[in-house]
């Protein structure tokens, strides 16, 4: 029974403040870092191979002799490659959000480190900003524009 003096919400398990739980929580921290950065360089593939797609089918289409079946396929294809890589990035730039706000939270206060934000880095900068290019990649090439 819970001691009505003592916080009455139950903690899902006891965070000690030792040597060994903070290098923890800072490996789960680097690790979560090092999933976006492969989120990243995932998406910058998509995003990539999908605009290049286009883009090379396209000018080979423009040269003579050259016919295909289906003309608009490689444009669906890229259209296809680049959501695929901005959509991704998405999820896993709200998925890396949520965790590092939950390892900011008060029950791992004690071990999380000296401040309450910890140290910031560009990653979050890079994929927000990796988002509007792959965004403006797509309406590129759905408009046409390139």
């Amino acid at each position: 029974m819970l001691n009505p003096t003592v916080d009455a919400t139950p903690q899902r398990f006891e965070v000690r403040a030792t040597a060994d739980s903070h290098f923890s929580w800072l490996r789960t921290r680097l690790s979560l870092e090092r999933t976006l950065m492969s989120w990243v360089r995932t998406a910058v593939s998509l995003i990539g191979f999908g605009f290049t797609i286009v883009q090379f089918f396209e000018r080979m289409q423009q040269l003579s002799g050259v016919t295909s079946e289906f003309p608009g396929a490689p444009r669906y294809l890229g259209l296809a490659l680049i959501l695929c890589g901005v959509m991704a990035l998405v999820i896993a730039v709200s998925e890396y959000w949520w965790t590092l706000r939950y390892l900011w939270g008060t029950s791992f206060a004690p071990i999380a480190g000296a401040t309450r934000e910890g140290k910031r880095t560009p990653l979050l900068a890079v994929a927000i900003a990796l988002i509007f290019v792959g965004a403006f990649a797509f309406f590129a090439v759905l408009l046409r524009f390139v």
